[in-house]
């Protein structure tokens, strides 16, 4: 669980971050490293960061990547709560 939080905290905390450097023209945080936090774990935060600090919330195919993210910290969150999904998949 406090992994779980972690995670999301830092995926927030990066869009805010990333925000900020971006109106200072500064090196920025790449695209790849705020996907790959949404996908392990921080989708969550990341969704959250994306609209409290309005970032990147109309670049494709970023948006539409951060959306599969979503999707598939859903499902994983599903299949760990399920007992019926963790039978069947060994957990």
């Amino acid at each position: 669980m406090l992994m779980s939080l972690s995670i999301n905290v830092i995926a927030f905390l990066a869009f805010g971050w990333d925000k900020s450097r971006a109106e200072r023209r500064m090196r920025r945080i790449p695209e790849s490293t705020l996907l790959g936090l949404a996908l392990f774990g921080g989708a969550a935060g990341a969704v959250l960061g994306q609209q409290v600090f309005r970032h990147k919330t109309r670049k494709q195919p970023f948006a539409a990547l951060l959306l599969c993210a979503v999707a598939i910290n859903v499902a994983a969150l599903v299949i760990w709560l399920s007992p019926e999904m963790r039978a069947q998949f060994g957990f």
